[in-house]
């Protein structure tokens, strides 16, 4: 069985971030999101993985390499526009031939990995299995199943949706799909749609199964989603301090401190993790905060955020729940007045007053 892993997406619904970034490439507890899910794809014995990329190739390759970094051997594959999920899959044939194949979006984050659900598909065979999970599936897409779990409708982006299933982006496919991706036509969008080829999947009469999902699973494409990964993943991490930490500093709790790093005169309350070569001097630093590296905290207080590598935040209280891009400065130009929810791309540069 190949892989095949989209992190092609523009990532509208992260920017500023994604200007600058690819949305799969965020860290989450600082580890980018897309590095999940290729360990869950090795973890599941998944060793051939081809990786549908869009305009920004070169930041993802400068992260991935060709795998070896993860066990994996990687082919890139280019995709020219976001056309759809299952354009991705007609731009792949040659990579998967004729061999069943997982489809993994990006930008999943599942933290029970998938191993069982692989394992499922190889010891019940169907024509294809889709992933479902308890949720509202009105920002992608659900699925109806039968008392036998089979799949008997799926439907993208409902407005009025008739299952509380939605479709998680992970799917296991027979040669089959491929004849299905070559028989629809673009939606009203524009795009070739996964949930149309599975749709014509089961108009021909294919079995197409469902397995339900009920470990934690988000879609990071949103601000709020990838603050709750950034939740689960430092929940499962720490204690570990291998950096600096001065006695006049406390620490509380489950806090990651990297080599390299350095705090001074301050409060830590985990679940935390600090990256390497950062400088905490003066602060409060609260739970549910990853600190990328080299970044500088000082005479600030930060809580339930993500901070990317590089940032400066200096003299100012009360951020919460906020994203900092890389290499963004933060500070005050006077007294703070309350607190800040913050999502900032990279390189900028703001003053609070």
């Amino acid at each position: 069985m190949k892989a095949l892993v989209l992190s092609g997406g523009s990532g509208t619904r992260l920017r500023p971030l994604s200007h600058t970034m690819p949305k799969q490439l965020v860290p989450i507890a600082n580890k980018p999101v897309l590095a999940y899910g290729l360990e869950a794809i090795r973890d599941a014995g998944i060793t051939e993985v081809g990786l549908v990329v869009g305009e920004r190739i070169e930041d993802i390759r400068e992260m991935v390499g060709d795998g070896s970094r993860y066990g994996l051997e990687v082919t890139y594959i280019p995709q020219e526009a976001p056309l759809g999920l299952a354009h991705a899959v007609v731009i792949a044939r040659d990579f998967l031939g004729d061999d069943d194949f997982l489809m993994y979006l990006g930008d999943n984050v599942v933290l029970d990995g998938i191993d069982e659900l692989v394992r499922h598909f190889r010891e019940n065979p169907s024509d294809a299995q889709v992933t479902v999970h308890p949720a509202d599936p009105r920002e992608g897409g659900l699925a109806v199943l039968d008392a036998d779990g089979r799949v008997t409708a799926v439907e993208e982006k409902p407005k009025n949706p008739t299952s509380n299933l939605a479709l998680m982006g992970i799917y296991v496919f027979t040669p089959s799909i491929h004849e299905a991706v070559r028989s629809i036509p673009p939606s009203a969008r524009g795009e070739l749609e996964i949930t149309d080829a599975i749709g014509w999947l089961i108009d021909k009469g294919y079995d197409v199964q469902g397995r339900l999902y009920q470990g934690f699973w988000r879609d990071a494409g949103l601000i709020d989603s990838l603050l709750e990964c950034n939740q689960a993943v430092l929940d499962l991490v720490g204690p570990r301090i291998a950096g600096k930490v001065d006695d006049d500093t406390e620490v509380i709790g489950r806090v990651v401190i990297e080599a390299g790093a350095t705090v001074t005169r301050s409060r830590l309350v985990g679940p935390l993790v600090i990256g390497p070569e950062a400088i905490v001097d003066g602060s409060y630093l609260g739970p549910y905060t990853s600190v990328g590296e080299q970044c500088v905290i000082e005479d600030a207080t930060v809580e339930y955020s993500i901070v990317m590598d590089r940032a400066v935040i200096r003299d100012v209280r009360g951020i919460h729940g906020s994203l900092i891009g890389r290499a963004t400065t933060v500070r005050t130009a006077g007294p703070a007045k309350g607190g800040h929810r913050l999502v900032l791309g990279d390189n900028c540069q703001i003053s609070l007053v």
